[in-house]
């Protein structure tokens, strides 16, 4: 099947966003920005009591759900996001995107789509378009 403008790409949940994982890919980064694991740090900057998810993490979530639409993160040609908000941990987010154009190309179809990352009952923290090159349909 064809996707078409307008069609809502399937969301992909995260249940519970993982404090211990934020710790253990800062590391893995080198990303010394204590927000990331040490909840005194976050305390002191006024921003509670949870530490903050990565932005490369949130941005994976999304590319995850659009990857697995296409078919495979292989697939993704082109994306780019702007940061809205901060995930803290425990959070429950919804990824999700929209078809906003398909355009025939000489190997396939080039599909853009707007991309989100929701805090779920809560706000927008993420948002961007995705491009994805499909097979001849």
């Amino acid at each position: 099947m064809k996707p078409t403008v307008g069609q809502t790409l399937p969301t992909r949940t995260i249940e519970s966003v993982n404090a211990e994982k934020m710790k253990l890919l800062s590391a893995l980064m080198r990303d010394p920005n204590p927000i990331h694991f040490d909840v005194a740090s976050v305390e002191a900057l006024g921003m509670g009591s949870r530490t903050v998810n990565q932005g490369p993490s949130n941005m994976a979530y999304v590319l995850s759900m659009l990857g697995e639409w296409a078919g495979g993160t292989d697939r993704i040609t082109h994306y780019r996001f702007r940061f809205l908000g901060n995930v803290f941990a425990g959070e429950r987010l919804e990824a999700s995107g929209t078809v906003t154009s398909v355009e025939d190309v000489d190997d396939g179809l080039a599909v853009q789509c707007a991309l989100s990352l929701t805090v779920v009952g809560g706000h927008e923290v993420l948002t961007g378009t995705g491009t994805v090159r499909l097979g001849k349909v």
